[in-house]
Parts: C-alpha cells; structure tokens; sequence
C-alpha cells in the first residue's frame, strides 16, 4: 500500500512535467548543426568511408531516386556500397540550404550534386531527424537529376 501512495506524487509531477512547456529552441545553432551534419555526412563519400556512411542513416530511412524507394537502413546501405568501391568517389554533395522547424525536432537540406569534374548533375533533398541531443540522421533522401531545359528548348 504504501508503494501505491508513494508513487502517486510521483506519477503526477511525471504527467504536469510531460505538459510544461519546452525550452525555446535556437533555430539558427540548430541549421549550423544539420549543415555540419550534412557535410560530414558528404565526407563520408569523399574519405571513401562506407562504415562512417552508415552511422548517418535512421534505421528507417527511405532513399528515393531509383525505380523503388529503398526502405530501411539496410536496404539503403546496401545500394550505396557500390558507391564507395574504388579509389575515387563518383559523385559528391553539399548542403546549399538547410530549415529546421521551429520544434528542433527535423530538418530539410537541400543542394547539388555534381560529377568528379565538378559539373552539376543532379539535386537532393535530404529530410533529417533529431534522434537525440545533437544526433541528426537523415530519414528522407530524393535525388533528381538537373534538366538542361533552357538549352533543349532554345534549339
């Protein structure tokens, strides 16, 4: 009985703690963050480093761009092995904007992709989550490739 007394005090400073509100989040530490955490992301590619790769993976991820969404961090890292086979990257990345929502809890970055020459060949857009403190990993990925449109209807 008397764990039953004693724990009620204490469920309900649980349940009024659970609906105080949060602390303001700083948005723009918040940005600076996702971009640190995107380009190192990137890096990964560059160092060859397919183990580094996967630690920035949610275990949900879901990378679209092929002909089916890769579903899961297996599935994804699975694909992207191929990329990191070889001395030099086929392809790099970099964030060119990055919005966090004012909730701190996921981010949008979004940039290009460009050959081993440095020419513009595609886009992304990478959705990221906070999983803990200061621990971001992406859980959205889509990569389209840049159209020439200008150029295909000037001729």
């Amino acid at each position: 009985m008397n764990r039953v007394l004693c724990a009620a005090p204490l469920a309900a400073a649980m349940l009024l703690g659970a609906c105080a509100p949060l602390p303001p989040v700083d948005n723009a530490a918040l940005v600076r963050q996702v971009t640190e955490t995107e380009r190192a992301f990137a890096a990964t590619m560059a160092r060859r480093d397919f183990a580094a790769f996967q630690t920035f993976l949610s275990d949900e991820a879901i990378f679209d761009g092929g002909r089916q969404p890769l579903r899961g961090k297996a599935a994804v890292a699975a694909a992207w092995k191929a990329y990191f086979d070889g001395p030099a990257a086929p392809f790099s990345w970099e964030p060119e904007r990055v919005v966090v929502l004012d909730s701190g809890t996921l981010a949008q970055s979004g940039g290009p992709v460009r050959d081993p020459q440095g020419k513009l060949t595609a886009r992304f857009n990478s959705v990221w989550r906070q999983e803990g403190p200061g621990t971001w990993r992406i859980v959205f990925d889509k990569g389209e490739p840049v159209c020439d449109c200008l150029t295909k209807t000037a001729k």
